[in-house]
């Protein structure tokens, strides 16, 4: 999938650009920033149930192990 996100744009560029070493080298880096992106999206979308996963773990442990928190309140007011 991502090889064909390469050759496309890839060729989306020399048209384009031209058919010039220039436009050959922007090409190939409009190439590579798009199969960057893409890479990180499909990579985004492969890990995302194991995110949720890991939030809803943290969740459900933390609401059973609930800290006790100790308030402190100072009896010393002033009064005017």
């Amino acid at each position: 999938m991502l090889e064909l996100l390469f050759i496309i744009g890839f060729f989306v560029m020399l048209l384009v650009t031209g058919v010039s070493l220039l436009g050959i080298i922007a090409a190939i880096v409009a190439a590579t920033a798009l199969m960057f992106v893409g890479g990180l999206f499909a990579m985004m979308i492969k890990l995302l149930p194991w995110l949720l996963l890991a939030v809803a773990v943290v969740w459900v442990i933390r609401a059973i192990n609930k800290p006790k928190i100790t308030r402190y309140r100072s009896n010393n007011r002033w009064r005017y």
